[in-house]
């Protein structure tokens, strides 16, 4: 299974956004500074662009891009995709989200209590378990780990890539760190203005950048603290 986007473009007017395409066989990450586009790219994939922008979008993949069913997604803060007046039980949308917490190493005893009495680490999972509770085949992550300390980051980091080999989850990994991108992906695109610049095998990329955009992000620490190939 793969995903393939042959080619996505925004626009508002005549000032292009974003004009992009990638493959994704198996992890993939989408690299670049605030404001290069790559949120923006997660919008269009979820089908939640602002109206006013001008997306075209041209895929191949062995399922249709469903919000919810085939596409699931993780946002930067969990706080955003709850409510703290509501039990984290009665925000699952599946009837036993004990399941899913098993999936993410979450005690289950934490679904009755309310989003502001669990940690960072812990409402983090609860969102990663609510993704996956939809059983996507393409799981979408913005910057999932940057609100959490650096333990709880790996603990997270490490869960979200055994996850991926133990389900077959395509994931499009959305950071500004290739620290935490190398941890979790195979692969990479580096983003600069809303163009990929650069793109390839996550190790042979990291050991030997060929744009200067990439050397530059490498110089400017957001890369490669304790990189494993």
């Amino acid at each position: 299974m793969s995903f393939t986007c042959k080619h996505l473009s925004i626009a508002t007017g005549e000032h292009m956004l974003v004009n992009i395409d990638f493959h994704i066989a198996h992890s993939m990450a989408l690299v670049g500074q605030s404001g290069s586009g790559k949120s923006l790219t997660l919008k269009a994939l979820l089908g939640m662009a602002p109206q006013r922008l001008h997306v075209h979008l041209d895929y191949e993949a062995p399922f249709a891009l469903e919000r919810g069913k085939s596409v699931g997604f993780v946002p930067q803060n969990p706080f955003t995709a709850l409510s703290p007046l509501t039990r984290i039980r009665a925000q699952f949308f599946h009837p036993e989200p004990e399941l899913f917490c098993a999936m993410v190493k979450l005690d289950p005893v934490l679904l009755d209590r309310y989003p502001p009495e669990l940690s960072g680490g812990q409402l983090q999972r609860v969102a990663i378990a609510m993704a996956l509770s939809h059983r996507p085949k393409l799981l979408l992550m913005d910057e999932p780990t940057t609100a959490l300390d650096a333990a709880t980051r790996e603990q997270v980091l490490e869960m979200i890539k055994q996850l991926q080999e133990e389900l077959g989850l395509l994931i499009l990994f959305v950071t500004h760190d290739m620290h935490s991108a190398a941890l979790v992906c195979q692969e990479i695109a580096i983003l600069n203005a809303g163009e990929i610049v650069e793109r390839g095998e996550m190790a042979s990329l990291v050991a030997a950048p060929s744009h200067p955009y990439t050397k530059a992000l490498l110089a400017a620490g957001f890369a490669t603290r304790g990189f494993r190939q």
